[in-house]
Order: C-alpha cells, then sequence, then structure tokens
C-alpha cells in the first residue's frame, strides 16, 4: 500500500524548476536571415547540428534575430540576457529561461 501511494504522489508532483538554455544566432554570410543554434545543456558530438528545425524535421530559417526571440517566446522562455560575441559574422548569445514541471526533466 506504501509503495503504491508514493507512486501516486511521483506521478502528481507539481514541483516547478527552471530551466535553461543558450540559443547563438548567427548572421547567414550575403543575407539578413540568422541561423539559430540551440543548447539544453545536452551532451553534444563533435559535428552535432542543434539548429531549431520545423515539425518536417527542415531547418527553420528567421527573418531576424527578433523572429527567432518571439518564437522561443512562444515556446515558454523568458530571455535573461544577451551578449554580442565577434566582429564581421556577428553571432549572439541568449541565455533563456522557464519553469517546467520537474517530472517534466530528464534524470541524466
Amino acid at each position: 500500500m506504501i509503495l503504491i501511494s508514493s507512486n501516486i504522489f511521483a506521478q502528481n508532483d507539481t514541483t516547478k524548476v527552471e530551466q535553461y538554455c543558450e540559443v547563438l544566432a548567427t548572421g547567414k554570410m550575403f543575407s539578413n536571415k540568422v541561423t539559430i543554434d540551440i543548447d539544453f545543456g545536452q551532451a553534444r558530438k563533435l559535428w552535432s547540428d542543434n539548429r531549431i528545425k520545423d515539425e518536417t524535421g527542415k531547418l527553420k530559417n528567421f527573418n531576424t534575430v527578433i523572429d527567432a526571440m518571439n518564437y522561443m517566446g512562444k515556446q515558454g522562455w523568458t530571455l535573461v540576457t544577451a551578449l554580442l560575441i565577434g566582429t564581421g559574422p556577428y553571432v549572439y548569445h541568449y541565455i533563456f529561461r522557464r519553469e517546467v514541471l520537474k517530472s517534466e526533466l530528464s534524470s541524466d
């Protein structure tokens, strides 16, 4: 009986935790569009591609950095800070945060 009740409690856990991600916006050569790479803190392979893709797996193109930020906002993320690093092809680094249920996070 104790095992059953503790399992039910774990499924109804409403504890919220903060989740962070880093978004890198890189300008495309000879274009005003940007490529977005997102880092959720997961292990990355040397040649892994973390750019945002649409539902069909096709690379999602953003018209501007603001377009990408609006997309992140619609996904429930809130901007924490932004940094511009580099010259030439610019690279913006954005840190976003959102609250999620602890049970939604993988236990890596």
